[in-house]
């Protein structure tokens, strides 16, 4: 673990768990990950699509597996599946000592189901079971998006003990649907006879895409008021999630749960990569720094995190009044910020089929290469 004068080591002190947002067979055969889980306490790994078709469109880490692919006649579904469930199995086994030394709090890797579902719950519920019995690693998260459908998928795969990581979360109002989602589907787990302590979730609020989506139009607007708002709805918006996090934890509800073993769905901070170049490069870490959350960080973010990172204080606690105000003077610029998240589901959902489609199309290359070369193999 990471010297305590590390700002990296302060904030895994004031209880954010530090995860990687990426994996790809890379970091895995050479140790990379097994490094930042040594030298920079990551304690847990994100995936998307996006991040595998990024993985699988650069090096040569996936030719072997795909010319085995290719000679068992696999087709492109299949090899995306296979290909994707290996990488994650392989990091829930390196992540696995911090899963078993931290009570299965930590230590989880997260993969998504077909984004190409997230209006399907029966959909969602098969592929959730079918990622779940083949990585076959209890330190793994499901990812299901937060859309109206994914909700009952959320609740029905958790009541079957499945851990899960809600994705795509940006409205304060979904997100109150999640935690309900995530309550019905443990008291379901329990009366179906499930241990709840190992059933795990965490809840993923998107974050800069937030201030990407509002302030180009307080840009648009021009004053002075428009321009004090840039950078701050996002955090503001992931504040109050917060806030209504610990009121549901303080709940008769949620206290029947935790008598019974069951552990809280811990707010998890994504999409925390600064996208305009004019804030700090690590915003959405020392913004949002308080007990009991998640930060999931791409390299960069994790890497200016441990060179230049906060105090790690807590700046979430006492926020609320002023996390109203933000939003509330959004509102008076006639910036619903309701709309702006409902547009930011939909373009989520679309940009995670648009990178599975890049996924599919990258693996369908490599396994017509792989095949030719497996017959060249056999000419010679």
């Amino acid at each position: 673990m990471a010297p305590s004068s590390t700002p990296l080591a302060r904030l895994a002190e004031a209880g954010v768990a530090i995860w990687l947002d990426d994996l790809s067979r890379e970091r895995l055969r050479t140790g990379n990950l097994a490094d930042l889980v040594a030298d920079k306490g990551v304690v847990g790994v994100t995936t998307n699509p996006s991040i595998f078709a990024s993985a699988l469109s650069k090096g040569d880490a996936y030719d072997e597996q795909l010319r085995e692919l290719a000679a068992d006649g696999a087709d492109v579904d299949a090899a995306v599946f296979r290909i994707t469930t290996d990488d994650v199995r392989q990091a829930a086994d390196v992540l696995r000592p911090v899963y078993d030394a931290t009570d299965g709090v930590d230590g989880r890797v997260s993969i998504e189901v077909d984004p190409r579902l997230a209006k399907d719950t029966d959909g969602t519920i098969a592929s959730a079971k079918s990622l779940w019995s083949t990585v076959d690693r209890p330190n793994v998260f499901i990812k299901i998006p937060a859309t109206l459908e994914g909700l009952q998928a959320i609740t029905a795969v958790l009541a079957e003990g499945i851990s899960v990581n809600v994705t795509l979360i940006f409205s304060l109002e979904r997100y109150g649907a999640v935690l309900d989602a995530f309550q019905s589907g443990l008291e379901k787990a329990q009366a179906n006879g499930h241990d709840l302590a190992p059933i795990a979730s965490v809840a993923s609020f998107f974050v800069s895409r937030v201030d990407a989506a509002i302030d180009p139009r307080l840009d648009a607007i021009g004053t002075p008021q428009a321009a004090a708002l840039r950078g701050k709805a996002a955090i503001a918006n992931a504040r109050l999630a917060y806030d209504l996090y610990r009121e549901v934890v303080a709940a008769d509800r949620w206290a029947a749960l935790a008598s019974a073993g069951a552990h809280p769905q811990r707010p998890l901070w994504a999409s925390t990569g600064v996208k305009d170049k004019a804030y700090p490069d690590t915003l959405y870490v020392d913004e949002l720094v308080v007990a009991g959350v998640v930060n999931t960080m791409p390299e960069a973010t994790l890497n200016a995190v441990a060179d230049h990172g906060g105090d790690a204080h807590d700046t979430v606690t006492g926020t609320h009044q002023g996390s109203e105000s933000v939003i509330a003077g959004l509102r008076d610029l006639g910036i619903d910020i309701d709309e702006v998240t409902q547009q930011l589901e939909v373009e989520g959902v679309d940009k995670f089929i648009a990178s599975w489609g890049d996924l599919l199309g990258t693996v369908s290359d490599g396994l017509t290469g792989a095949a030719q070369q497996n017959e060249a193999g056999v000419a010679r």
